[in-house]
């Protein structure tokens, strides 16, 4: 199987700085997110979004993509793996760290194999901080946002109300009446519990989440009594959102960090915003391209003139009818419609449904003369 390139996945140079990183990795979640594609293509969308993340969280981790850069392995992928390619037990050890539970097993092996501790000993084996992390990421959040196409065009703010979890004021996200805690007496700190068996030289490890603490390595004494624990609570919040121009209907806007605050002091998660456009009374958008009809009289389309209409941003623009204008002829008015785009007007001919004599007179005439 071919390693992955995720320079290549992410469509930046290997020398791309993180800011270059991080614009493309979201130019391409906005692009493949999965709730932006019919049902039909939603499993293929979510298979390059993870991709996709795969590759910006390895690449936007700078030990991660240190490591992806020196051994040309993701963490994640144990693919196309060498030996030769490590001069120093160490370094393999260094590996073995990225590949969580897996790593673990072939830690327990080889540090038996070659009768050495190390991959303990840089680790901390089961009491490694990334074992032992109380917090957790908090849970993103998904809200629609109708606007109206004058929005869409002009760019806005627009307040957006919700309910998520925030930190709790009583014990300051700790989730501890009096900051009291203790080491879990089920995985005495570890976060897991294990089963270690050997066969020969091998070792065997099996390990699950430990029941008691949650993986935390630790229990709270004393609960507070308003989050019970969490270090969150539910609370009602406004959020003022910039909307930029030219955002189209189903799109979704990515707000990082503006998500649920995670357990115990936890990073947030992001917040998704979809966008729902509103039906004009005038335009219909495809694209950043506006069409419309207008009505024009019967003398206006066979003597010329003009048709005052009104943009999305506040602005007014007149189209020039020509002489003998006939019903249903476009006009193309470049630059009105949505980012640059243009504006499409329909013309419709209005015929009168009666005439008053004198201008019945006049009609027969142009008839008599073969108009």
């Amino acid at each position: 199987m071919a390693r992955k390139d995720y320079y290549k996945i992410l469509g930046v140079p290997r020398n791309a700085t993180q800011e270059e990183i991080k614009k493309a990795y979201r130019k391409l979640a906005m692009e493949y997110h999965p709730d932006r594609h019919p049902p039909e293509k939603r499993k293929w969308a979510e298979e390059k979004f993870k991709e996709i993340s795969e590759a910006y969280e390895v690449l936007s981790d700078p030990e991660k993509r240190r490591q992806y850069d020196m051994y040309g392995q993701s963490p994640y992928d144990t693919t196309g793996f060498s030996w030769s390619d490590f001069s120093r037990v160490e370094d393999i050890f260094d590996i073995f760290d990225n590949l969580g539970f897996f790593g673990d097993f072939l830690r327990d092996i080889f540090g038996n194999a070659w009768g050495t501790t190390t991959g303990r000993q840089r680790t901390g084996y089961r009491t490694g901080s990334r074992r032992t992390s109380a917090s957790q990421r908090g849970e993103d959040i998904t809200v629609t946002l109708e606007l109206t196409l004058e929005e869409i065009a002009r760019g806005t703010r627009k307040e957006v109300r919700l309910r998520r979890y925030e930190i709790c004021d009583e014990c300051g996200g700790k989730g501890s009446k009096d900051g009291g805690w203790k080491t879990c007496p089920t995985c005495h700190g570890t976060g897991y519990i294990q089963h270690v068996s050997r066969h020969g030289f091998m070792t065997f490890a099996t390990q699950k989440v430990c029941p008691t603490c949650g993986g935390r390595g630790y229990v709270i004494e004393n609960p507070c009594p308003v989050c019970h624990g969490t270090g969150r609570v539910m609370k009602d919040v406004t959020l003022s959102i910039e909307v930029p121009a030219g955002v189209k209907h189903g799109h979704t806007l990515q707000i990082q960090g503006a998500g649920h605050v995670g357990q115990l002091g936890g990073p947030r998660g992001d917040l998704y915003i979809k966008i729902v456009e509103k039906k004009h009374p005038v335009y219909e958008r495809k694209g950043n391209d506006l069409y419309t009809r207008v009505e024009i009289p019967l003398t206006t389309a066979i003597l010329g003139g003009k048709v005052e209409l009104k943009d999305l941003r506040g602005g007014t623009f007149t189209v020039k009818i020509p002489e003998g204008t006939q019903p249903g002829t476009t006009f193309r008015v470049p630059g009105r419609g949505i980012l640059g785009g243009d504006v499409y007007v329909k013309v419709d001919v209005r015929i009168p449904r009666k005439l008053p004599k004198e201008a019945q007179k006049l009609v027969k005439k142009l008839k008599e003369m073969g108009l």
